[in-house]
């Protein structure tokens, strides 16, 4: 009779010599200067996809826009976009999902030896915002103005523009203070600028938890649908990636060379920023605090900002199916 450490061994050697499913393709769109880059570089060095069964296409994009007009167009299964635009976009009909991928935000910055010390001392004085009038930071910085009992809108000159430009208005002394993207902070910082009000914080005067994820893994409802593992072991893949961008520092030196760090003091605050924009909890208690944001934004800008609804689509937050991961591994070992 045959032993069950024979049978074992000869399926084995069946499954063994069988051959392996060609990986799935999942085309991506990123920004070549954005930390998205970063993620994807380290999951190229670690062979995370590849152990996820996936073939990653990346089309590297000029701006987030970009990132936008390439899933509008169907070019791209993936891009990591705005979550404003994405629930306007749903408040409108569009059937877009989201999932965390960085809650890193700006801030209100002004030069080391400025007299602004809080936000209520912008009153009169020149304010620079990166972006234009519906920004979604300059929206939640009015939000928490408010709340402290200044109308920024009207209290401040402001100037709009692009964030070199805006960042350099700043250096140059042409503005008082600038709200821009989190990376310009982290390098004014680095230079001796100071923080006045940090977009996170802004946030939780609104009455949030912890800051959201502003910006995100999109992709379409359809696309989720025929594809949901595909989503999944990205998803996983990612959360890998990040576990070793949080605990190597060691990872960060390789990735050095796509991070425009002009300095040591540069270099360790972009990663540092990075770090703590990394989401470390369950989509529902994002979705929570971005109903509470979302509500804050909707009496700011109205529906010029979030569309005819005042309130988060429901469906909006994409949730992984349960033990995706582990089936995966499951089929990795069999394979």
């Amino acid at each position: 009779m045959i032993s069950r450490f024979q049978v074992f061994a000869l399926l084995w050697l069946v499954v063994g010599t069988a051959p392996a499913p060609a990986a799935e393709t999942l085309r991506i769109s990123a920004q070549s200067t954005g930390t998205f880059a970063w993620q994807l570089d380290v999951i190229r060095r670690h062979g995370l996809a590849q152990d996820a069964g996936l073939d990653l296409k990346i089309s590297e994009s000029a701006s987030p826009d970009a990132g936008k007009l390439a899933l509008n167009s169907g070019s791209v299964d993936l891009a990591v976009v705005d979550w404003l635009w994405v629930a306007r976009a749903r408040a409108l009909g569009a059937k877009w999902l989201f999932y965390p991928y960085s809650s890193a935000a700006g801030a209100v910055m002004v030069k080391g030896d400025s007299p602004v010390r809080e936000i209520k001392d912008l009153k009169d004085r020149v304010l620079g915002i990166a972006g234009g009038p519906l920004d979604k930071s300059w929206l939640i910085v009015q939000a928490a103005a408010i709340r402290q009992g200044i109308d920024l809108k009207r209290a401040a000159k402001l100037e709009y523009g692009a964030p070199p430009l805006i960042s350099q208005k700043l250096q140059q002394g042409e503005t008082e203070a600038s709200l821009n993207f989190w990376n310009f902070c982290a390098s004014l910082e680095t230079r001796g600028y100071r923080r006045v009000l940090d977009v996170r914080d802004a946030e939780a005067a609104l009455g949030l938890d912890q800051p959201v994820a502003l910006i995100g893994y999109v992709f379409s409802e359809q696309f989720a649908a025929n594809h949901r593992s595909t989503i999944d072991r990205f998803i996983a893949a990612a959360q890998k990636a990040n576990d070793i961008m949080l605990r190597s520092d060691a990872e960060w030196e390789a990735l050095r060379p796509l991070m425009s760090a002009e300095d040591d003091r540069t270099f360790k605050a972009y990663r540092d920023r990075t770090r703590e924009g990394i989401p470390q909890r369950p989509v529902a208690a994002e979705e929570e605090d971005a109903r509470t944001l979302f509500r804050a934004l909707a009496n700011i800008g109205g529906a010029p900002l979030v569309g005819p609804s005042q309130e988060l689509d429901q469906g909006l937050y994409y949730r992984p199916t349960p033990g995706a991961e582990m089936e995966h591994c499951c089929r990795e070992l069999i394979r």
